[in-house]
């Protein structure tokens, strides 16, 4: 039996995911670990955390699937974009890593885009604008405020190819991934010297670029060791979190569009060819297909609203889903299903972390807006659902405007698991919405990767077609899409009414 497996570390946690080649799923195991955040605005990761929750995530399938080490024939690595792994002439961590969620860097987004001579210019080189998410800015910010960490840097890595070395030795990323350090030239797909040269960094800080199928390294002797494999199983490129989790949804064609309710949330539009906004409010990234491009709006805190809201205001139905035993998270859908769509008229903006798409603000902050006598936790809990949806829209609206069809809407993340939001997800796209098959985001579309990459398909499109289809439709209901155009502009008039308080707000706490 042949065994691809496909490794995704994620802000959460690490899952790992053991396939056959017709995309039969074996076995999959998720392994949690913390996230820190030593300032307002900051988010922070030890890398040595996810290659512990690596190595028991390999374990744990392992086991579970009945596998033996020789039937692993080959390993795709994604992970959360934008992180920064920085590393020492021994190849020691540095310091914690810098994640995608993390705001501390407005300063070198400004300083990014004066050095290469405006926001214009900048999108023109690496087809986006500096945003704090970024990977340019925080090495910039470890140059201005942690010069001594700087001047020990040797490397830097994305989160999952710092896996990669873990497992290989080698120094190696590719093209979806690099898109988003702000350093690719997402046309060329290679480094940008240019821009390299114009902030001064040394192009050696970066490791080599594939492309996402094409074999990056070899599972090393030590790295064999730590994974209970055999020593030389090919690791292919891999993808980006984003690209990895469309390619696992089927997103390799024109027309079809996915809608991915995570943590953070993400509209991901393929493209044959470079599309760009020219306002920069989406990104324009190389797609984990060969030759092939992405356009992707982001929401920093779409399912992570929920998450703040259970965590903080749902402890009751925590400890009802205890007694229950059911995910607490059903308990709370099912509260909020008990207020009619649009809340009575309560909103919440879903800007917990600030936001990057449409508004590229780090400043933002969350609110409900519209409380009265009449609201209650039902009313609370169904208006951020429907503020984390809005923020979607919001990013899918874009995508229309820039001429790119959308003929289908996959959607997937913890939002695509409850009947409830997938309803509301159509009502407020005003599209139907499905969802397919494989629901193991973007390990299994890094699986995928590496089946190709070792040659069980010859491109990733046919590893699509064999082993991805629908399998659930959810239309709008006509009176809830009616509700939801008419009350998406005032969401969208919010954010611009309470931008300046936002900045107000930011600037008191640093008093």
């Amino acid at each position: 039996m042949s065994v691809y497996l496909g490794i995704d570390i994620g802000t959460s946690g690490t899952k790992t995911l053991a396939i056959r080649e017709d995309g039969n799923i074996l076995a999959s195991s998720t392994v949690e670990y913390p996230l820190y955040s030593p300032k307002p605005g900051w988010s922070e990761q030890n890398p040595e955390d996810w290659w512990r929750a690596t190595q028991e995530g390999v374990a744990a399938v392992l086991k579970q699937g009945d596998i033996k080490p020789n039937e692993v024939k080959g390993i795709g690595l994604s992970g959360q974009m934008h992180g920064s792994v920085f590393l020492d002439a021994s190849y020691e961590v540095i310091r914690p890593a810098l994640l995608w969620n993390d705001q501390r860097t407005a300063a070198e987004c400004e300083e990014i885009e004066k050095s290469a001579g405006g926001r214009k210019a900048l999108i023109k080189m690496v087809a986006n604008p500096a945003l704090t998410g970024f990977t340019a800015p925080k090495i910039l910010w470890l140059r201005n405020h942690e010069k001594r960490h700087f001047d020990l840097t040797k490397q830097v890595l994305l989160p999952k190819d710092f896996i990669r070395h873990r497992m290989t030795g080698e120094f190696a990323t590719e093209v979806s991934d690099a898109s988003g350090t702000l350093l690719l030239d997402v046309k060329k797909r290679k480094w940008s010297k240019k821009l390299l040269g114009l902030l001064q960094l040394d192009p050696s800080l970066l490791p080599q670029v594939y492309e996402s199928e094409e074999v990056s390294g070899k599972l090393s002797a030590t790295g064999a060791v730590a994974l209970g494999l055999h020593e030389g199983v090919p690791v292919v490129g891999g993808g980006g979190d984003q690209a990895a989790s469309a390619l696992g949804n089927g997103i390799v064609k024109k027309g079809v569009i996915s809608a991915t309710m995570g943590t953070s949330g993400v509209v991901f539009a393929y493209s044959d060819e470079v599309q760009i906004d020219p306002e920069g409010r989406v990104h324009t990234f190389c797609h984990a297909v060969r030759d092939k491009w992405h356009v992707m709006g982001v929401v920093l805190s779409a399912g992570g609203s929920l998450q703040w809201y259970r965590n903080h205001l749902a402890d009751a139905e925590v400890a009802a889903a205890k007694v229950k035993r059911v995910d607490p998270y059903e308990l709370i859908t099912a509260q909020a299903a008990q207020a009619p769509a649009g809340s009575e008229g309560l909103y919440f903006l879903p800007y917990l972390t600030g936001e990057r798409t449409p508004h590229a603000d780090p400043y933002a902050r969350a609110a409900w807006i519209g409380l009265s006598l009449r609201h209650g936790k039902a009313h609370m809990a169904r208006a951020v659902m429907e503020g984390a949806t809005y923020a979607m829209r919001d990013c899918l609206e874009i995508i229309q405007g820039m001429k790119i069809p959308v003929k289908q809407i996959r959607l997937s993340g913890g939002g695509a698991r409850s009947d409830f939001w997938r309803q509301m997800q159509a009502d407020i796209y005003g599209k139907k919405a499905v969802t397919i098959n494989a629901a193991e985001g973007p390990a299994f579309g890094v699986a995928l990767l590496a089946a190709v990459g070792t040659g069980a398909y010859k491109d990733v499109v046919e590893a699509c077609e064999a082993t991805i289809e629908v399998v659930t439709q959810t239309a709008p209901e006509p009176s809830n899409k009616r509700t939801y155009n008419r009350l998406h502009p005032t969401y969208q008039h919010l954010y611009k009414s309470l931008r300046k308080d936002f900045c107000t707000i930011a600037d008191q706490l640093e008093e």
